[in-house]
């Protein structure tokens, strides 16, 4: 392996490589939390070039064996996937026509891989001076005041070590059953959910302090995912009170679902008020 940098062998990246296997556990721990939701989404298919939907949700097809994705799009190195497996569930479109694996890297490979480089960099420093000083030198960087993120981009460790990371999920998960995988990824998801809370609730006061009820951890999970997905504002304005509302139906949840969510969201003064008032009930 050799780097942009000139260096033969490449030290680093072959260090970046061993610091991603001793993760492994964790990135496929990361893999399954990501998953869990997936089976409630309706299920898409582009068929003569129009994305339209199948009128069931994507558990629906993979409980059955029923495949998930179709030919007009996806990756070809997907494309082999077990009809209703995790590999298969990648390779599936949402409702604006997005393949889920490019969403799979965009929010778990890039971060998780990004995160190793960080930590192989760190380990090099610490156990590695010499090396570490002579990369920094070449880089130009000051040794006092580096910045790993920095020394990682620059370096362009990341790429080769994406793949790395795409391989070794699909070769523990890509045919496992979806529905197994988000049973699988079930409690980090929760405790993902819990820091995303406390996150936005940092961010912007929700209207009280209580903690979510543990029957609405799936919910809330589900809820603020919509919120991140759908694009919205932060704390989400009243005038967007009906996307809120149509974002939160699209994930399946149910009217008394939303009521007990809204106090969890990061929503502006009124916006939970204006919720409710569009609820079949309000």
């Amino acid at each position: 392996m050799f780097d942009t940098l000139g260096f033969e062998p490449d030290w680093f990246g072959l260090l970046g490589r061993e610091v991603l296997r001793e993760r492994r556990a964790a990135l496929i721990a990361e893999a399954c939390a990501w998953s869990v939701g997936l089976s409630d989404r309706p299920h898409h298919l582009r068929l003569r070039g129009r994305l339209v939907a199948t009128g069931s949700t994507i558990g629906d097809r993979a409980a059955t064996g029923q495949a998930l994705s179709g030919e007009e799009d996806g990756r070809l190195e997907l494309g082999d996937a077990r009809p209703g497996s995790f590999q298969d569930a990648l390779n599936a479109v949402d409702a604006d026509g997005t393949v889920f694996a490019d969403r799979f890297d965009r929010e778990v490979i890039e971060p998780f891989v990004q995160e190793t480089c960080v930590l192989a960099a760190d380990r090099a420093r610490r156990t590695r001076p010499g090396q570490w000083a002579e990369l920094l030198d070449d880089l130009g960087e000051d040794p006092a005041d580096v910045d790993l993120a920095g020394v990682v981009r620059v370096g362009e460790w990341e790429e080769p070590l994406r793949t790395e990371a795409e391989h070794l999920v699909l070769a523990a998960l890509g045919r496992m059953p979806l529905l197994e995988v988000e049973s699988e990824g079930l409690p980090l998801s929760l405790v993902r959910a819990a820091e995303a809370a406390t996150r936005a609730a940092a961010a912007a006061p929700a209207p009280t302090g209580r903690e979510p009820d543990e029957g609405l951890a799936g919910a809330l999970f589900l809820a603020l995912a919509a919120v991140r997905e759908a694009g919205l504002a932060a704390p989400v304005p009243p005038e967007d009170a009906g996307r809120l509302l149509a974002v939160l139906g699209e994930q399946g949840l149910e009217p008394g679902e939303v009521t007990g969510v809204l106090r969890h969201l990061p929503l502006a003064p009124g916006t939970a008020d204006r919720v409710a008032a569009l609820l079949p009930d309000g």
